[in-house]
């Protein structure tokens, strides 16, 4: 809602635009001057044209601005955008970020009069911290530095899009990060993974069922979680995964979107895992026939015990007690897509197949899955060397 003040030969039109992140309200204003030819009835009607024009730039983020704004004041205008581009998960996380870290360090700031040397110190702060954000001792990788970074710089690049400031002072080019240590892709090599199919031989159906196709099919852990027997057609083998399911910190329920692509794609299944899913499909009828009126179910594969989807969580939880049970090498649930990614480019699959069943959306992806296969096959050199060279067998005699 839009008031008006007379302030001497003009007026200021004020439009209240909802809360900021920290719950104050947030008001922008403009001055508008009437031509000195004008009547009172022209002024009246212009005035309140412009009034009902100011009102609709503020609503969809269009009123010019001189950079005035405090940044915490422009997080919500940044937010209103970006969650119409990112996934439920990730606006989630970008505004937690923004509300725990960005905002009580710099959101005080007007935009204009943020500088390199602001956002410099900003890194250099986070630094030198003692504690995660979150209240958890010890200090910050420099990979948790660097994504608090880039989201100040995702939030100043919309700034300078918009025009609301003339550069953006947290360039990358201006300012100086920690180094991160080159990340490797994990994954299970052929000892590691010999030892995680023979215990989990020992292990229920269903959990086994979910790290065989999460092998077989390289699918992410929200792909999995939200697969229903639907998609299955046990004809062709073929499994459709058109949907992810997630949930979000503050929401009871569990969701589900498109996949991170916005795409469905079909993925071929071994016999085995066909086999396994009509001996999992039985076992779960058979207790939705005993839970009767209790079952809560809606086709769900991978499931709770009364037929509700099993949480996007779950999967990582059941696969770090497996690993402890059996006293494996701790490995995220993750590394079984890169996994399986790494087992068929290492056996001659063509990377644009393998591409196309991991769902990127573009090939370069893939390519981290080629740098794998080079690893592993220099280490097998290297073993090799170890084993079979003359000079090492000299050494060893």
């Amino acid at each position: 809602m839009a008031t008006i003040e007379k302030r001497g030969n003009s007026y200021r039109i004020t439009v209240s635009c909802g809360m900021d992140i920290n719950g104050k309200q947030i008001r922008r204003n403009m001055t508008w001057k009437p031509d000195s030819c004008m009547t009172a009835k022209q002024i009246e009607k212009e005035l309140q044209r412009q009034k009902v024009l100011f009102e609709e730039a503020c609503q969809n983020g269009t009123a010019p601005t001189d950079g005035r704004i405090k940044l915490a004041d422009y997080v919500p205008i940044y937010l209103e955008t970006a969650k119409k581009q990112l996934s439920p998960l990730v606006f989630e996380r970008y505004t937690r970020m923004l509300e725990i870290c960005i905002v009580p360090m710099l959101g005080h700031m007007k935009l204009k009069d943020i500088k390199p040397i602001h956002i410099q110190r900003f890194v250099n702060a986070l630094e030198e911290r003692e504690t995660h954000l979150d209240g958890k001792g010890g200090k910050l990788s420099p990979s948790t530095i660097h994504r608090y970074y880039t989201m100040v710089q995702s939030v100043m690049h919309s700034a300078y899009k918009l025009g609301l400031i003339g550069t953006n002072p947290a360039d990358s080019d201006r300012i100086t990060l920690p180094k991160i240590a080159e990340e490797t892709t994990e994954i299970f090599n052929e000892q590691e993974l010999s030892a995680l199919l023979e215990a989990l031989e020992a292990e229920p159906l269903q959990f086994r069922l979910l790290v065989h196709l999460a092998l077989s099919t390289a699918c992410r852990r929200g792909e999995l979680v939200g697969l229903k027997w639907s998609d299955i057609n046990y004809d062709t083998r073929i499994l459709t995964v058109s949907r992810s399911n997630y949930k979000l910190k503050n929401d009871s329920e569990i969701k589900s979107k498109t996949t991170k692509t916005g795409k469905s794609r079909k993925i071929m299944l071994p016999p085995y895992c066909i086999a396994m899913l009509r001996e999992h499909r039985a076992e779960q009828l058979q207790a939705q026939m005993l839970l009767g009126d209790a079952w809560r179910g809606d086709e769900w594969v991978f499931i709770q015990a009364d037929g509700k989807p099993m949480y996007p969580s779950t999967p990582t939880l059941q696969f770090s007690r497996f690993l402890k049970r059996h006293n494996l090498e701790h490995k995220k649930f993750h590394a079984l897509r890169h996994t399986s990614a790494t087992l068929l480019l290492s056996n001659g699959t063509n990377i644009k197949n393998v591409s196309e069943r991991l769902g990127h959306a573009q090939l370069k992806t893939t390519n981290r899955y080629v740098h794998a296969v080079e690893q592993a096959e220099r280490e097998a050199a290297n073993t090799l060397e170890m084993l079979l060279s003359p000079a090492q067998n000299k050494t060893s005699a």
